[in-house]
């Protein structure tokens, strides 16, 4: 596997491999082409490793860089691009949870090509009435440590070589287990439906007693207790997938009316490209999407500044974990509109033959509209205004 140096090769290798997943990503969402070759291409392209500490062989490339990544890698293919960002969430896991011979070993693994999937929350249910609960259990046997639980929502574990997956222990505690793919009693399935995304294979996975070896296990209740940046950095890469949805669908609306839209007769003008109010709307797209780049990359470098002050020993307090969660949550309100403004925006600007089934351009509004529903965007706006206003800071998980 190649290793990658600092954050500029990152970003180098992020667009190399942006041009060619482009090629057929429409193609792939259309008839379902699971990306089996990609995904090896990716591994091969030394990405998966980037966020590994450089005390374990890593870049460790700042925050804003891994932000960067999936703006590039989404714009080409959202469903492709999104693939990974479980297994950047529990490096993030990793890093503030793990021992050192944890981190180690596990930073080897992935070092050497493995990647990391998620097994998600469980369906609704009397015993999981939220994504944080559940009844995943790891519960030791006299055969030793066994994982049992059913998940849904676990984007990437169909092609991860690990599965972590969230448990309650023995102790009644939160923990990460990180499973082997290939163990006994693992089985993930494909049952992925979704209209949008529809290649993440977000589907299911059965842990039937998984045998887990007790040093494949993180604290994961000891992060709610202490500040930390692995929640604010889950969600800004939610945040650069949604940029990256908003980035390809506005490119995609000025190429379609360059070179197919005709104007409308009352306009006056010989060609789409001098309707005023096309014009106008372009603009206004435009604007919208380099705004919330620009808040996007604003959350980046914020969460970086935090950490660059905690490797000074200055550690991370309350407040810069709140910091981080509200920049990041800021960044989330405005990829969010950006996405589904510019997937709307793209037929009323285009006109009706862009609806055509053979440009497949309705996948940016699908993709959106999926995407941007992984975490409500509306308790975005009630932390935000919760921080400022009473200065209550914001509770401490994945999707802060």
């Amino acid at each position: 596997m190649h290793r990658i140096r600092d954050d500029r090769e990152a970003i180098e290798r992020a667009h190399a491999l942006a041009a060619e997943f482009a090629v057929r990503a429409s193609a792939r969402d259309r008839d379902r082409v699971l990306p089996w070759d990609e995904l090896d291409r990716w591994s091969q392209s030394g990405l998966g490793a980037v966020t590994v500490p450089r005390e374990y062989g890593g870049a460790d490339v700042s925050l804003a860089t891994l932000a960067e990544m999936f703006v590039i890698l989404c714009k080409a293919d959202p469903a492709l691009g999104q693939i990974p960002q479980n297994h950047f969430g529990v490096l993030g896991v990793l890093r503030e949870a793990g021992s050192g011979e944890q981190k180690r070993r596990l930073y080897g693994e992935v070092l050497s090509g493995a990647r990391l999937g998620n097994a998600g929350p469980e369906r609704k249910s009397a015993t999981s009435p939220t994504i944080a609960d559940g009844t995943t259990r790891l519960v030791q046997t006299p055969e030793g440590l066994r994982l049992t639980g059913r998940r849904y929502y676990s984007t990437g574990a169909l092609f991860a070589h690990r599965v972590p997956c969230r448990a309650i222990d023995d102790a009644g505690h939160a923990v990460q287990v990180w499973a082997r793919r290939d163990a006994p009693g693992l089985t993930v399935i494909d049952d992925w439906s979704s209209f949008g995304q529809r290649t993440t294979a977000s589907g299911s996975v059965v842990f039937d007693a998984v045998p887990i070896d007790p040093d494949d296990v993180l604290p994961l209740w000891r992060l709610a207790e202490r500040p930390g940046l692995w929640g604010p950095t889950s969600q800004l890469i939610q945040a650069a997938i949604d940029q990256g949805i908003a980035e390809a669908a506005v490119e995609d609306t000025i190429t379609f009316v360059r070179d197919h839209a005709r104007p409308w007769l009352d306009s006056g003008v010989a060609r789409a490209t001098d309707d005023p109010y096309i014009i106008a709307d372009i603009g206004k797209l435009e604007i919208q999407l380099h705004t919330a780049r620009e808040v996007l990359d604003e959350a980046g470098r914020t969460l970086d500044a935090i950490r660059l002050h905690a490797i000074e020993g200055h550690g991370i307090d309350a407040d810069a974990s709140a910091r981080a969660s509200v920049a990041v949550a800021e960044a989330k309100v405005w990829t969010t509109r950006a996405a589904l403004d510019a997937t709307e925006k793209l037929f009323e600007l285009a006109g009706s033959s862009a609806t055509r089934a053979k440009h497949n351009l309705d996948r940016h509004w699908r993709n959106a509209r999926v995407h941007t529903l992984h975490d409500p965007v509306r308790w975005k706006a009630h932390l935000i205004g919760h921080y400022h206003l009473n200065r209550v800071f914001p509770k401490r998980h994945s999707w802060n």
